[in-house]
């Protein structure tokens, strides 16, 4: 029986916790495409969901996948102990989009989770007990994760957390120095997300890639925000031509259902099966339902032509707003764009003036002179033109 929005509302916050003192509360009955639909208002989408909704609101084919993978089954056992079609048919297509060296797919439910499969994972292989990741980079909330942050903001509350933790600076290669042969590996972000929109430099990354292989440490790239065509290929590593040994993914990943994975090879998943055996174990990882709609969107993505048009479409965003004497700077990594006000109040109530346009957009962890623009990969160029307008109006209202 549907509520009424005020019951509605009423019963979100009395009921469902909050992690923030002024969450949107927006009441959405609907989303197709780029847009969410409220019952008295519409929005245009330029969150997807934090880098989620990559093939689109309601995509009838993730749906169709998802009614007939639950007609079939749903959870039966915990993850690696059955053979279930389309967790095996999506390890087969993800894997076949890969290097040679990631070819086996442990999955998980989140981000958060991939990046602890990861962390726990190097340190069984290697023996060490250093990690080491990036200023202002963001890998998830859980302790493991929390414990590779550098803003002591978020850690402080939450102390104990894991020893041994270092930092690099990203795109400085000055201090890669850092990782020596007591580290286990380097966790970053090709791209830094809640950082916004850091863009690596061809001689960081080459030059990581180097530092990690001589001194043996593992490199594990976060493509969590980045990947499945974020930043207009499949996954930015390939974009800027440099391997990981691991690669961790979620979001988009899922096609919208809840689903998170790390790729390695099969030597360094090998590791799980003794000392201890099982060593990482997931009861929902990987879950059949979750599997279906990650497959469904995976081929939908390498279908449509969506991917190759990321950087015409993140163009025609940067190009109309550049010029907006309020704009300072916008960084793009494709799709995922920072438009950089250079002033935090002004960023902050952006938010609120946009939400009254009708779009939904959103600010970033680590930088609160910025908004961002990560809309559905489908959006097409009238959609577009209609974001940007709504953002123009706003932006005049400051």
């Amino acid at each position: 029986m549907e509520q009424r929005p005020s019951i509605l509302r009423e019963l979100f916050f009395k009921h469902v916790a909050q992690t923030s003192s002024s969450p949107l509360g927006i009441d959405i009955r609907k989303a197709e495409g780029v847009f969410l639909y409220g019952p008295d208002k519409t929005y245009i989408d330029l969150i997807s969901g934090v880098s989620v909704s990559n093939v689109g609101h309601g995509n009838r084919e993730v749906i169709d996948a998802v009614k007939e993978q639950v007609e079939k089954h749903a959870h039966l056992m915990v993850y690696g102990e059955m053979i279930q079609s389309p967790q095996v048919l999506h390890a087969r297509l993800l894997a076949s989009l890969l290097p040679e060296k990631l070819q086996m797919i442990y999955y998980v439910n989140s981000g958060s989770e991939a990046n602890e499969a990861a962390l726990k994972l190097a340190k069984r292989v290697t023996g060490r007990r250093e990690l080491i990741s990036c200023y202002n980079a963001y890998h998830g909330s859980s302790h493991g994760a929390l414990s590779m942050m550098s803003s002591e903001d978020f850690k402080n509350s939450f102390r104990p957390l894991l020893p041994c933790v270092n930092h690099i600076e990203f795109n400085n290669p000055e201090t890669l120095d850092r990782i020596t042969e007591k580290t286990a590996c380097v966790l970053i972000e090709p791209v830094q997300g809640e950082g916004g929109v850091q863009v690596p430099t061809e001689e960081f990354l080459k030059s990581l890639r180097d530092r990690c292989t001589r001194t043996g440490a593992l490199l594990i790239f976060d493509e969590i925000q980045t990947g499945f065509g974020r930043t207009g290929k499949m996954f930015a590593f390939q974009k800027y031509g440099v391997e990981p040994d691991m690669l961790t993914l979620a979001k988009a990943l899922g096609g919208g259902m809840p689903l998170g994975a790390l790729a390695a090879s099969e030597e360094l998943m090998d590791a799980w099966r003794d000392h201890p055996p099982l060593g990482h174990i997931t009861t929902f990882g990987g879950h059949p339902v979750s599997c279906a709609a990650a497959l469904a969107a995976l081929k939908i993505l390498l279908r449509e032509n969506w991917i190759a048009e990321v950087e015409r479409k993140s163009k025609r965003f940067t190009d109309a707003l550049k010029s907006h004497p309020l704009v300072k700077e916008i960084r793009a990594a494709g799709l995922l764009i920072a438009v950089d006000l250079k002033d935090c109040e002004k960023a902050k109530k952006i938010l609120y003036l946009l939400l009254e346009e009708g779009v939904l957009t959103d600010w970033f962890l680590f930088q609160p002179t910025s908004f961002r623009i990560a809309p559905p990969l489908c959006i097409n160029d009238q959609e577009i033109d209609m974001a940007v307008e709504a953002i123009i109006r706003a932006l005049n209202r400051l």
